[in-house]
């Protein structure tokens, strides 16, 4: 089981200096200790040394239970990648002459993708005699923007990539996400 890696801590007999700043298995500095001797000390408790930290001078080594350890290692590193979010790019292509009802359509699946924490792509494609009218997309996109705004923020204005025009929309961050207001009622008028 030890020796298994390139980074894993030397275990008992690996440990090479002759000796060691022993801690025991309550966290209580016993001080510099012969390394047999340190060895014997964990072997009596049915535990082993770890070298902790092996730069120092002398190494710092620790009475422990390394199975156990490497367990408890292992389970934070999958607890770790469970709680880690993965942020994809979805794409939502349209054109400069977008019917209302598409519109709706796909602003409605942006708006999905944003709040599932997603970041989105808008694109809009110009075919051939569309590109004298780039003003056209813009306003596509700035009205998909402005639709979106509750649950998305634009990271820059619209740009030209070849026939395209893009957006990137990123969602809120979660604490800062805001209804709107209400603009307050005068009482008593």
């Amino acid at each position: 089981m030890p020796g298994n890696e390139d980074n894993a801590p030397r275990v008992n007999n690996e440990i090479t200096s002759a000796q060691v700043l022993l801690v025991d298995e309550n966290g209580v500095k016993v001080g510099i200790t012969n390394t047999i001797e340190a060895i014997r000390m964990a072997q009596e408790q049915s535990l082993d040394l770890v070298e902790v930290a092996p730069m120092a001078q002398p190494p710092v080594c620790r009475i422990m239970d390394y199975g156990k350890y490497r367990y408890q290692l292992q389970k934070k590193e999958k607890d770790a990648r469970k709680k880690q979010k993965v942020q994809a790019l979805k794409e939502i292509k349209m054109r400069p002459k977008i019917d209302d009802h598409d519109f709706d359509f796909k602003t409605k699946a942006v708006k999905t993708f944003l709040e599932s924490g997603h970041r989105v792509k808008v694109s809009v494609f110009f075919r051939g005699r569309e590109m004298s009218f780039l003003d056209r997309g813009e306003e596509v996109l700035n009205r998909v923007i402005a639709e979106c705004e509750s649950v998305g923020k634009c990271e820059s204005k619209p740009m030209m990539e070849g026939r395209y025009m893009r957006v990137l929309l990123t969602p809120q961050a979660a604490g800062s996400s805001q209804s709107p207001k209400q603009p307050a009622q005068p009482k008593g008028e």
